[in-house]
């Protein structure tokens, strides 16, 4: 950004200003606050107009440094003044303020009149006191301002209470009420800490009873400057020592265990998925189960949910039943085939890039009501602006290096704060919550960012190179024991580990994995066609020692009482060949519920529904089989569902080239309107339209200077007005009425000519 200083020959208006910028300089501000490019401005009038409105400023006002708020708030408080002049207020190095100058005057919150440096009226209403911690919060000076020796004197006359209590307004923002004090005393008559700083007006009184701190006195309270801390000392970060080694290997482990538990639980929801709320949200009930599946808590349950729909791996679809339901989708098949190192990228790029709060889920908003994984509010416009913050202030420390145990978060947050130190309040909250998604998500390990984390912050593509060589290599075998477990020595290969949990049922998970064979999960591999002979080879083939002879047994046994009984529909019944069977399972103590009666020596009915029945069967010990309406034995596999893949948002390359594109077209536009507006003959009597009025009188509301205006009032009467215009703001004017001698309002609409008024006397 180009610096400025004050040379005495400036412009009349911003707009002027504006016509005189080279191109790339007029497309660097229409790129940095965008809304100035929608809809095109007509010419260089209109741009100044749109950019000195309020909400525009407040936007541009949100992405400065503590730095550049409180050069811009000096400028407030001093009025228009000269570079030399604003230096000697400002508690800064000469060479920030130079920056900061350079950037405000690039971003049109501060152009170069005649008379110096000035801001843009809408700047001093936006930076009110308590806007931001270093802010000065003064009041601008007043037109004739007393001498600072004046006010040093007065302060040197007053009493340390007096004193004490000045300072104390001056911490606070500048504000206080005047109580039960006399407003109107001389000093000699002050009885009071209060009445003493209203009698030499180092306090004055406004309208209900409250008063403020002049911007003068405070410059000279604190000690000719607008704060008392420097504004260009950013926040040090808290480290200690660790080897960036230690760190990769640590964020390489997160990685890996991040990739494998999200397609662990789309896995598992391919086939059983939960249920969409009716807001879209993911149940309370859900997300605590798929905490137990991923045994984590449900705080990084929630992350990882989240994080797979911003990757679009997980969207809202219809389950068998018809029914809205959270469901892998088609993109989940691709990433799941894909090596660990690029699944992982395509995770934590969504997580950097997303608008989503995870950290929020499981709070309670202001009705009390608890906030759910993946519904439509849980996001917000800065949380992918504070993300990328977060680490880039992580990246700032040297290899070698880590955050501090304890008190290195709170000053990454400092830091952050100072660099955005306006909005949004739950700005340190945000950060807090990346800094550990992050180390969840792999991207940092130990309280440091990771190489892969680093590249993938840079853009730079070697983030797969660079977490590669650190990722444990797939296994195909596992170690079977004779206490029926499986210990797999390494992640396994996606199939296999498929096929072994369909086989085994998940026991543990680390380094190694664990695997339990039970009846039941034997019988979940026979329900789904598998043979016992079936089992028996899948279980050599993947074992790297002999297959112990109590699994062997429990293959068997399973495959034995499997479909002795089967289950088909009355509501339901019941048949076997064993008669004995069906006895013990009629005067089972547990089955008084499933509503049986025997019908027949090798026949019972339920009236329980088959869909009940059958779990029910299994939970007493039974292993029935569902017969089809043709007698033959129903064995199907449930369906893996898919959800549509929801639409991908554009590539960056490709933004940034329409982008500029764009910028290009509105900055030709602007030229252009700016000749067309040269070229037209002046009318005085010429009528304006809306928007002309509005750059008019922000021209006149930012030069302070007394305009004509023309004005067609609610019955239709045409009037002229002398004015002193304030504010421009919602479509109204607030200006002074030479003629009322009070403060209006006018329509802008109705406001037909803007022309100077003439000097009087």
């Amino acid at each position: 950004m180009s610096g400025t200083r004050s040379s005495g020959q400036g412009s009349r208006t911003l707009a002027e200003q504006l016509r005189g910028w080279p191109e790339d300089r007029l497309s660097r501000l229409l790129r940095e606050r965008p809304d100035l490019a929608t809809p095109a401005p007509q010419d260089s009038a209109q741009l100044a107009a749109r950019a000195a409105t309020r909400a525009s400023v407040l936007r541009a006002l949100d992405q400065l440094t503590l730095a550049e708020l409180g050069v811009l708030d000096a400028l407030v408080v001093a009025g228009p003044t000269g570079f030399d002049g604003l230096v000697s207020i400002v508690r800064a190095a000469e060479s920030s303020v130079a920056e900061a100058i350079g950037l405000l005057s690039d971003l049109a919150l501060v152009w170069e009149s005649p008379g110096g440096l000035r801001p843009l009226s809408a700047v001093a209403e936006a930076l009110t006191a308590g806007t931001a911690p270093g802010v000065s919060g003064l009041r601008p000076v007043s037109p004739d301002p007393p001498d600072p020796e004046v006010v040093q004197q007065h302060l040197e006359e007053i009493s340390p209470a007096a004193l004490a209590l000045l300072r104390h307004v001056d911490e606070n923002g500048g504000q206080a009420t005047t109580g039960s004090a006399r407003r109107t005393v001389t000093p000699d008559e002050a009885s009071s800490p209060a009445e003493e700083l209203l009698a030499r007006n180092l306090l004055i009184v406004r309208s209900g009873g409250a008063a403020w701190l002049p911007g003068e006195v405070g410059l000279v309270l604190r000690g000719g400057r607008t704060t008392v801390d420097p504004i260009d000392v950013a926040p040090e970060l808290a480290t200690s020592e660790r080897s960036s080694e230690m760190v990769d290997r640590a964020a390489a482990g997160a990685a890996f265990e991040a990739v494998r538990r999200v397609e662990l639980l789309l896995d598992q929801w391919g086939t059983r998925p939960p249920g969409a709320l009716r807001s879209g949200g993911l149940g309370v009930r859900d997300l605590k189960a798929a905490a137990g599946l991923l045994h984590v808590d449900e705080p990084t349950a929630a992350l990882l949910v989240e994080v797979a729909a911003a990757a679009r791996l997980l969207a809202i679809g219809t389950d068998q039943d018809g029914d809205q339901s959270w469901l892998p989708t088609d993109a989940f098949d691709r990433w799941s085939d894909r090596p660990v190192e690029d699944r992982w990228v395509v995770l934590a790029a969504a997580w950097l890039a997303t608008s989503r709060l995870p950290g929020l889920v499981g709070t309670r908003d202001r009705a009390g009501k608890t906030r759910n994984a993946l519904a439509p509010e849980m996001s917000s416009v800065f949380s992918a602006e504070t993300r990328r913050m977060a680490l880039e202030v992580l990246a700032e420390v040297p290899p070698g290096e880590v955050l501090a145990a304890g008190t290195g978060v709170p000053s990454v947050a400092q830091r952050v704060a100072w660099l955005r130190p306006r909005r949004p309040g739950s700005r340190a909250d945000q950060v807090g919550w990346a800094l550990a998604e992050a180390a969840h998500l792999g991207l940092t390990g130990l309280n440091g960012l990771s190489t892969a984390g680093r590249a993938l912050l840079a853009d730079d593509g070697s983030a797969v190179a660079a977490l590669a060589p650190l990722l444990p290599q797939p296994v195909d075998h596992v170690l079977i024991q004779a206490d029926l477990t499986a210990v797999a020595p390494g992640p396994l290969e996606s199939g296999l580990a498929r096929r072994l949990q369909l086989v085994a049922d998940v026991e543990s998970r680390g380094g190694a994995t664990v695997y339990r064979f039970t009846p039941g999960s034997v019988r979940r591999a026979l329900d789904v066609g598998w043979s016992a002979a079936e089992v028996h080879d899948f279980v050599a083939s993947i074992s790297r020692t002999d297959v112990p002879q109590p699994l062997s047994y429990l293959v068997d046994d399973a495959a034995r009482t499997f479909g002795t009984l089967r289950v088909g529909h009355a509501e339901a019944f019941i048949r076997a060949d064993d008669e004995t069977a069906l006895s013990e399972l009629l005067h089972h103590p547990s089955a008084g519920t499933l509503g049986l009666r025997r019908i027949a020596p090798t026949v019972l009915v339920s009236s329980t529904p088959l869909d009940v029945l059958l779990p029910r069967l299994r939970d007493l010990g039974a292993s029935p089989v569902v017969e089809a309406m043709d007698g033959t034995v129903r064995v199907a596999r449930p369906d893996q569902r898919r959800a549509r893949t929801p639409k991908e948002p554009r590539g960056h390359h490709l933004r940034a080239a329409r982008e500029t594109a764009h910028l290009s077209q509105v900055v030709t536009a602007i030229r252009a309107g700016d000749r067309a507006a040269s070229s037209r003959p002046t009318d005085p009597d010429s009528r304006l339209t809306p928007s002309g009025s509005l750059a008019a009188l922000r021209d006149a509301v930012e030069t302070g200077s007394t305009v004509l205006i023309g004005y067609v009032d609610n019955h239709g009467a045409s009037t002229e007005r002398v004015v002193d215009p304030v504010k421009v703001d919602g479509g109204w004017l607030t200006a002074y009425d030479h003629r009322s001698d009070d403060t209006r309002t006018f329509a802008v609409h109705r406001i037909t000519a803007v022309r100077p008024a003439a000097p009087t006397g």
